[in-house]
């Protein structure tokens, strides 16, 4: 997921996004403490897009409060 991507959504599709991956990151973290993962690489994927949206989200609210 790209910032251009992210820019183009609606905060609360922000949020959203966010507690999908978030939830996704946690069933990963999970299975890879109970067995082997076939991608190990897609942790960091989510964990960064994660970081992505919340980073965008910040930039929206710190822009509309000093707006």
């Amino acid at each position: 997921m790209t910032a251009a991507e992210i820019r183009e959504m609606t905060p609360e599709e922000i949020r959203s996004r966010v507690a999908e991956l978030q939830e996704e990151l946690f069933r990963l973290r999970f299975r890879s403490a109970t067995q082997q993962l076939e991608n190990t690489a897609l942790l960091g994927s989510l964990r960064r897009d994660v970081a992505r949206l919340k980073t965008i989200l910040t930039e929206r609210e710190l822009s509309q409060k000093n707006g």
